[in-house]
């Protein structure tokens, strides 16, 4: 079995591979103060409550955004599973030619899924991440990265507003009926989820005829992460939500690279 971890700014989202079905998956919340041993007592009881065998695991990969926390997740894989990860990163094969200015900025979330989309469709595409940040990334058939948006993610938008303005509580994210709405709260969650849909709108609108403009075919317009379920209900541009992209991508990533 193959175990893949993605250590977002949020979550850190945890995978196990048989062959390539995924058997189970986690989420973690992200602490960059959490040490090894407390992540691995979490993992470890994650397996114990799946009837797992922890010594089942053959490999394991991991994708980070979040540096201070590297040190914590590796040391914990090399204490309770005694294997040293593949980490996302330069020198690492993903069959992805990365078309940016400085290709290290680009985050390993946004490699990773780019990866598992190009793997599975062969096509343009356009990738949407809602995650602590909302991104966007434009990827050619042949597989060429050519960069992308990065927008604030809904719920730092939502958390900005009730921190920066006095008057405004913290809402949950629920969709309202109407946009005209008759109270802060649903005023406010109308702004959230209608307003992305909007911005989702707007900026596939425009990568598409950028892409269509250097001899792209129209691309697929695949979203994942926690909100894109929610979020694709507003933006009819969206095609495809697939919440597992990245850990499909992770588990590729590992296959060209565990020679």
């Amino acid at each position: 079995m193959i175990l893949v971890l993605d250590a977002g700014n949020t979550n850190i989202v945890i995978g196990l591979y048989k062959d390539k079905e995924l058997i189970v998956d986690w989420r973690l919340s992200t602490d960059p103060i959490r040490t090894a041993d407390e992540y691995g007592i979490q993992v470890m009881q994650l397996f114990l409550q799946n009837k797992i065998d922890p010594s089942d695991v053959e490999g394991v990969i991991i994708s980070s955004v979040v540096p201070n926390i590297m040190y914590s997740i590796e040391h914990m894989i090399s204490k309770y599973f005694e294997l040293k990860p593949i980490i996302v990163g330069p020198g690492v094969r993903t069959g992805i030619n990365i078309k940016y200015d400085n290709p290290k900025e680009v985050g390993a979330d946004r490699i990773v899924n780019a990866v598992a989309a190009h793997e599975i469709y062969k096509k343009p595409l356009i990738l949407i991440d809602f995650g602590t940040a909302t991104t966007f990334c434009a990827i050619t058939k042949e597989g060429d990265y050519l960069g992308g948006t990065i927008c604030p993610g809904i719920k730092i938008s939502l958390e900005a507003l009730f921190q920066k303005a006095a008057k405004l509580p913290r809402v949950e994210l629920v969709k309202p009926s109407t946009v005209i709405c008759k109270n802060t709260v649903a005023s406010m969650q109308a702004g959230m989820i209608y307003g992305y849909g909007g911005l989702v709108e707007f900026i596939v609108s425009k990568m598409k005829s950028e892409m269509i403009a250097m001899g792209e075919e129209e691309p697929i317009v695949i979203a994942t992460g926690g909100l894109a379920k929610l979020i694709s209900e507003e933006a009819g541009s969206i095609d495809v939500v697939d919440p597992y992209l990245t850990l499909v991508g992770l588990r590729i990533i590992y296959e060209k690279n565990k020679e």
